[in-house]
């Protein structure tokens, strides 16, 4: 009974926020939700070779020399641009994958850059680097 009076607080909860109730469902199905625009700050790691060629989330093949990435929630195709902020170096990514993994999330791993982007941040050889995301309209 307790595990039943808990679900109703959470449901209340959820439906005082917002995330639950009608403005959920008055979403048609082939809309796709609008990626956050606030910036976030957070680690970038990049992609083993091995990953190269491999399907990702989105269905397209890995392409380790093109500008891509991996976030857990950003729509796939969204344009992001990335900034070291160690070195200031931005580059413009495109989001084909998900990821990092929660485990790596949980240690401050906010996206996944392909190789050809960790490069033209500068951060190859320490293989993560601090960066500021924020979404190209």
């Amino acid at each position: 009974m307790r595990n039943a009076g808990r679900m109703v607080a959470l449901l209340a909860l959820f439906m005082g926020a917002g995330l639950i109730g009608a403005g959920a469902s008055s979403r048609s199905a082939d809309e796709t939700p609008k990626p956050p625009t606030a910036v976030r700050e957070g680690l970038a790691s990049y992609y083993a070779r091995s990953l190269d060629g491999k399907r990702t989330a989105s269905g397209v093949p890995f392409d380790n020399d093109g500008l891509v990435a991996a976030h857990p929630t950003y729509p796939f195709g969204t344009l992001v641009r990335v900034t070291n902020l160690r070195n200031r170096r931005s580059v413009t990514v495109r989001v084909v994958d998900r990821g990092p993994t929660r485990a790596v999330r949980r240690k401050g791993v906010i996206i996944d850059l392909s190789r050809a982007a960790a490069d033209a941040l500068g951060f190859l050889k320490a293989g993560r680097t601090r960066v500021r995301l924020e979404v190209v309209d």
